[in-house]
């Protein structure tokens, strides 16, 4: 057959692919570490501007360390612009079928089965997850037949994905939540851990308040980083005196999970990660150096891995509501 007739067919396939990538953020990595893995970012929850801060986080993998990064967030499918309220449509999560890290930042996902098997399989894989802020609670699946174990509440399954895979599901506050901000500190013994390298104790702060988990901490699941509760919203505020930071509740973990096809999976989760969060050179530096230590290659971790911020960031507010308006996932790339 002729290229010229082979013309109109080529036009509909890049339209296809075109289409297809409208949906999604795709960055190429630069030079780096990890220069030919792949990861898949997953946006989506309603407060704390996860369509924010995880564009950010792909640019700053992708343009200092050399990562091809994917991001996905919730669509609203009838103009195609990021609505974190739509608790049921992530488009592109098969991109997750060919990913050597998932990073995961949603609440409350009520996702159809279609698009959470690319989760559920992906996780029975033995693939490493980074799993942020909400990501405890990360699934609510109301609908699903298939999959409602993964739900944060799941009797089925003892607290669901957050609680069997990650270590922990949404049980609270522990911080008042827009009052007291959060001081990360090292755990006792933790400070040569290849994710901590590079971190001063105390050099993480984020406004985002610390969440309640159980405790002790389940077996296998190691505390990196400890809440120090602040009285108000500012770095150089004081600690709370008294039960809330008597113990202090772990902020930064992680574990080994190890899925149905019985291969072990490495685990970071941490419960800050806020896309005001971001601003904060500590936390920035903590997700760069655990999604290496995820993928394996924590031996290439520098001393101070380059964590600059990649163009204009101006994070919005944490709060419902609070989203930016019709915007595209192609409005998000750098021009």
């Amino acid at each position: 057959m002729s290229i010229r007739r082979n013309i109109p067919l080529l036009a509909a396939v890049l339209a296809c692919a075109t289409a297809a990538a409208s949906d999604r953020l795709v960055i190429q990595g630069k030079n780096g570490p990890g220069k030919g893995k792949r990861i898949v970012l997953v946006s989506g929850d309603e407060e704390y501007r996860s369509e924010q801060a995880l564009p950010q986080l792909a640019r700053i993998l992708s343009e200092r360390h050399g990562f091809d990064c994917t991001v996905l967030f919730a669509i609203d499918p009838k103009d195609g612009t990021i609505d974190p309220n739509r608790t049921d449509n992530i488009p592109g999560l098969e991109a997750l079928d060919s990913a050597d890290l998932m990073i995961l930042f949603t609440r409350f996902r009520n996702l159809p089965d279609t698009q959470m098997k690319h989760i559920v399989d992906y996780v029975d894989s033995g693939r490493p997850i980074v799993a942020m802020r909400t990501a405890t609670h990360a699934f609510d699946l109301k609908s699903s037949p298939t999959y409602q174990r993964y739900s944060w509440n799941s009797k089925e399954w003892d607290g669901g994905f957050g609680r069997q895979v990650l270590g922990e599901t949404w049980i609270d506050h522990h911080g008042r939540h827009g009052v007291q901000s959060t001081r990360g500190i090292v755990a006792k013994g933790h400070a040569r851990h290849p994710i901590l390298r590079g971190i001063a104790d105390g050099a993480i702060w984020v406004p985002t308040d610390v969440y309640k988990v159980r405790l002790p901490l389940p077996d296998g699941v190691d505390a990196l980083v400890l809440g120090e509760v602040l009285e108000g919203m500012n770095p150089s505020d004081k600690p709370v005196v008294g039960k809330q930071n008597d113990p202090m509740m772990p902020v930064a973990w992680t574990r080994m999970y190890t899925g149905v096809q019985g291969k072990p999976a490495r685990i970071f989760a941490t419960t800050m990660g806020s896309a005001q969060d971001l601003m904060n050179e500590g936390l920035r530096r903590l997700l760069v150096n655990a999604c290496y230590w995820a993928i394996g290659i924590e031996g290439r971790i520098e001393g101070r891995s380059s964590v600059e911020l990649v163009g204009a960031y101006e994070p919005l507010p944490f709060k419902f509501g609070g989203a930016a308006k019709r915007v595209k996932p192609s409005d998000l790339e750098l021009r």
